[in-house]
């Protein structure tokens, strides 16, 4: 091969490298591995901790996978619209995907352990279960209480510090959160978290970017 030929398909594969990953949905679950569709090809059974076209599978919980892409994570659901790569790598901007329900969901960290989220646009801060507080090995138990009204009446929780909140590129420190006795099955993404963000929505995705 001629120098400038070579030159030329060695450019060309630096930006197919580049070019992959623009988008990547998630169309089945098989135990431990998921079956991705990256920039459409596949669908490719891929393991945890495995590779493919710069996406890198970090878990599966249910019916939704976490990725890593350039160092970035993001999350996307069974049967949900493609997840934009590109938006993922992009700082500080997260996509949510809707569910069965209309209700907005997403996985994140509290404290680097993985938790699920759902959008609460009602509840004025962070709220999680006892048994998830539990889970995080959270000290709530001697933090103060107070009464909080909800939609069934008062109730007793308990006031904790998150050390960190993170959902998609977005790790935010010393979040207020309250710890619940009622049983619930997601950490509620609260108003003290969403205020921090510039919001859009549609009927199947929900788009937030940092604001501070």
């Amino acid at each position: 091969m001629r120098p400038a030929a070579a030159l030329a398909a060695l450019l060309l594969a630096a930006w197919l490298g580049q070019a992959q990953a623009q988008s990547v949905a998630l169309t089945g679950v098989l135990g431990q591995r998921a079956l991705l569709v990256v920039d459409g090809a596949g669908p490719r059974s891929v393991a945890i901790g495995e590779t493919w076209r710069g996406v890198k599978l970090l878990s599966v919980q249910g019916e939704q996978a976490e990725l890593e892409f350039g160092g970035r994570r993001t999350s996307v659901r069974l049967g949900a619209s493609p997840v934009s790569m590109a938006g993922a790598a992009a700082n500080k901007r997260i996509v949510l995907q809707a569910d069965g329900r209309g209700h907005f969901m997403g996985q994140g960290r509290i404290n680097g352990q993985l938790v699920q989220f759902m959008v609460d646009t009602g509840a004025s801060t962070v709220a999680l279960d006892v048994a998830e507080a539990e889970r995080l090995k959270l000290n709530f138990r001697k933090g103060r209480q107070v009464r909080m009204g909800t939609a069934n009446g008062a109730i007793e929780v308990w006031v904790v510090r998150l050390a960190s909140l993170r959902i998609g590129d977005s790790e935010l420190s010393d979040v207020e959160a309250a710890v619940v006795p009622q049983p619930m099955p997601y950490v509620l993404l609260g108003n003290n978290v969403l205020a921090r963000f510039q919001m859009s929505r549609g009927p199947q995705q929900m788009v937030l970017e940092q604001r501070y």
